[in-house]
């Protein structure tokens, strides 16, 4: 599985292509915070299609990453 990283001096993640499970899926993972996460064709179209304003509500690391909320780590 070849891996490459995209960093910025605010996330470092490495990406690769995961072919174990029953379709091809993306893993991505946190490399600062060790947490990974795949994603399958129809949930990256998703990300895709997504408006302007979702999308950065899901970019914004309060609304999650840097929360207190219980469950929220």
């Amino acid at each position: 599985m070849e891996q490459r990283i995209i960093a910025s001096e605010f996330a470092e993640v490495a990406v690769s292509l995961d072919t174990d499970a029953n379709g091809p899926r993306l893993r991505i993972e946190d490399l600062r915070g060790g947490r990974v996460r795949h994603l399958d064709a129809l949930e990256l179209e998703s990300v895709v299609w997504l408006p302007e304003e979702r999308l950065r509500e899901l970019l914004d690391p309060s609304a999650g990453r840097w929360s207190d909320r219980p469950g929220d780590e």
